[in-house]
């Protein structure tokens, strides 16, 4: 396994697995807590995990957390997703910049977003198992969400919406959301 920074996001890895293969399909490790370390994250403040399931075309996000924030391990572990994280780190020298990527079961590769970055994502194939992997209880008052079609973000969104939860639907602009973090 390897880790490569993303340029685009202060801060953020991908951790790439090797995968063995073979005529019965393949294996590989999905987390390696030497590798996590040797980036300098701690792979013990992980304390969560959790997966959700997507149909073709579902979007969720763009979601993060207030107060602390909250650093996570993101993977697709069956079939494919357009992953996209937005830095909202007002000190970060990448404040404001959208990094997006194509997760998929095929690769395991794990995306590391740190506290302070929305997050979302919209499932590629008919069904997509997205793994995530918290540093900090899940707190529901916590809960921010970001309007996904914001045109200061400008996401090129792969598809269509299928469907995407009312509270991601509703969700406000990033300038609102700004707004308000800053009062």
């Amino acid at each position: 396994m390897r880790a490569t920074e993303v340029p685009a996001i202060t801060g953020a890895f991908l951790f790439e697995p090797t995968p063995y293969a073979d005529e019965r399909g393949f294996f590989c490790r999905t987390f390696d807590a030497d590798v996590v370390r040797s980036v300098g994250l701690d792979p013990h403040a992980f304390i969560q995990d959790s997966v959700s399931r997507s149909a073709g075309g579902v979007l969720r996000g763009l979601h993060l957390r207030s107060g602390a924030g909250e650093a996570k391990l993101v993977r697709c572990s069956s079939g494919r997703i357009f992953d996209v994280v937005v830095d909202l780190r007002t000190d970060s020298p990448t404040f404001r910049n959208v990094a997006t990527f194509e997760l998929s079961g095929d690769t395991q590769v794990t995306l590391y977003i740190p506290a302070g970055c929305a997050h979302g994502f919209q499932a590629l194939t008919d069904t997509a198992d997205t793994s995530y992997r918290i540093d900090r209880p899940h707190d529901p008052a916590e809960d921010v969400t970001i309007a996904f079609d914001d045109p200061e973000l400008a996401i090129a969104w792969p598809l269509p919406v299928t469907s995407m939860s009312q509270r991601d639907r509703e969700a406000p602009s990033l300038a609102e959301v700004l707004k308000h973090r800053e009062s």
